[in-house]
């Protein structure tokens, strides 16, 4: 079970509004909701769970490139959501290679094999003498992305590395919206 909720700074305080996600793609439509939600270019945070399993949170102050903190990007890589914050930039990936890459292979049968030849299997991975380490492409457990997210709005990022459960509650204290975030609850 996914939530998400936007808090969005106004020069009144928060504002908080629950948001569906379902016409939500990618970071960029992500971006682009949480602008329409913003007054007067202020920060916006949007924040999305999975229960008990992982949660991120993107800042997007006026026109600045989104700021991305995700709790677990294991978690995270599994599900759909978790997918359009874990970028090639946030994981260190040259942008679009795994798409070069996918689209080479549909090109050409790169298994090695002529066709009617039973394709070969690879060797097993603790005997490959060719093994230079990590997969690069493998997406890391644990937190990823920008530790101080939301250190100038309360909370640090010691705090932010422990939070487990209900982070939005605590995250929404430390920046001084607790109130309105009930009214979404």
């Amino acid at each position: 079970m996914y939530f998400a909720a936007l808090l969005a700074r106004t020069e009144d305080g928060w504002e908080a509004s629950d948001t569906e996600l379902d016409d939500v793609e990618t970071l960029s439509d992500l971006t682009d909701l949480a602008r329409e939600a913003s007054v007067d270019e202020d920060t916006v945070l949007v924040y999305i769970e999975q229960e008990d399993a992982w949660f991120g949170v993107v800042r997007v102050d006026g026109e600045e490139d989104p700021r991305i903190y995700v709790s677990d990007a294991s978690a995270a890589a599994r599900s759909s959501y978790g997918e359009i914050l874990l970028t090639d930039e946030l994981l260190g990936r040259e942008p679009g290679a795994e798409d070069e890459i996918a689209a080479l292979e549909e090109l050409v049968d790169l298994d090695g094999t002529e066709d009617g030849e039973p394709e070969r299997t690879a060797p097993a991975a603790d005997t490959d003498p060719d093994d230079d380490g990590p997969d690069p492409d493998a997406v890391p457990a644990g937190p990823i992305g920008e530790l101080g997210v939301l250190a100038d709005l309360g909370m640090s990022e010691k705090e932010l590395l422990t939070l487990q459960t209900d982070a939005l509650s605590e995250i929404a204290e430390a920046v001084g919206a607790a109130e309105v975030l009930e009214t979404v609850r």
